[in-house]
């Protein structure tokens, strides 16, 4: 049975969204605020970058978060 969470990564997967590979991190939502505390909408996207990992030997290119990046969570491929 698949889940709702991997239907929709896979989905978000085919479409090179902004969603890292690992974490499955993506944009979140607010507000900016001007001087006069005028709320205009906003999109807060993660720092994605697109790295060549080894993904059960076969080398291909995905986005990963800076945070993955440095936590070692990717196996670099070369």
């Amino acid at each position: 049975m698949i889940g709702a969470r991997q239907v929709c990564l896979r989905i978000l997967d085919r479409r090179m969204s902004k969603v890292c590979h690992v974490c499955a991190k993506g944009p979140s939502f607010g507000h900016s605020r001007s001087h006069s505390m005028v709320a205009t909408n906003r999109r807060f996207d993660p720092n994605l970058q697109r790295v060549r990992i080894d993904d059960g030997g076969t080398p291909r290119r995905v986005y990963v978060c800076t945070r993955c990046l440095k936590a070692g969570k990717v196996t670099k491929a070369r």
